[in-house]
Formats: C-alpha cells, structure tokens, sequence
C-alpha cells in the first residue's frame, strides 16, 4: 500500500564496500535492517542506517498525507542498491618527480521501503516483460 524512497548521492564510500552493507539488509524488515546497521563494524553502515531511517520517515509523511494507518512493522526493504557516483582524482607526490594518481570513489545508494502487498506485487510486474532472445 505504502512504498517509499530514500536517496543519498555523492558519499564518500565507495560503491563495493557499501554494497557489502546493502547486501545484508536487503529483503529485512525496516526495524530489524536498522538493529543490523546499529551494530555492523563496517564505515558504511551508518549513512545507511540514517538512509533506512528517513525511508521510515518517508512512509509515515506519505501514509499521513493519504489518511492510511501504516504500522512500522510491516515495512521490509524491498530494493536496495548501490551506483557509482562521480570520482575525485587526487595526486600524491611520488619519487623523482613523479605523481601517483589516487581514485576517491563516490556512491549513490538508494533503498525502497514498501508493505507486504506492494512487495508481493512488484515481481509480478516485472515477470511477464523477458522476451526469448534470438541469435
């Protein structure tokens, strides 16, 4: 019934170390994602932990403003997912002159917090669209 989104662009993670972090919480329920997060020893886990947090926020603005009852309990992560942002390019002074280049990765990650029936509901649209491949 309720789905929310919550998005955060250009963090300083970079996009394999939080997929780790995303990996874990993908398919949880909303409260039991945020315990993980809580207690994760990995640096990427507290963005997230603040993302999942203000998807939570996000579905109680959005159930208030349609009148609809919404229990924190029911909501479950139902797509998670990590793209690499934009890239800082840095030098580092090397011997003789030269320069080292170091690569300081961004992320956007996005999480997509829904009830049962909105979960239940967005394979199905999806599974009818495969088409046969023809060589």
């Amino acid at each position: 019934m309720v789905e929310s989104i919550a998005r955060v662009r250009h963090i300083r993670v970079t996009p394999m170390k939080a997929r780790r972090v995303v990996d874990m919480i993908r398919g949880k329920q909303a409260l039991e994602a945020l315990a993980i997060l809580k207690f994760a020893p990995q640096g990427a886990s507290e963005p997230v932990y603040k993302l999942v947090a203000s998807a939570m926020a996000n579905a109680r603005v959005k159930a208030d403003a349609s009148n609809s009852y919404l229990d924190e309990q029911d909501l479950v992560v139902t797509r998670a997912f990590v793209d690499e942002g934009t890239t800082l390019k840095r030098f580092q002074p090397r011997a003789q002159g030269r320069a080292f280049q170091i690569l300081k990765r961004t992320s956007h990650i996005t999480i997509v917090l829904a009830t049962p029936e909105d979960a239940a509901e967005a394979p199905a649209r999806g599974a009818g669209k495969k088409k046969a491949r023809t060589n």
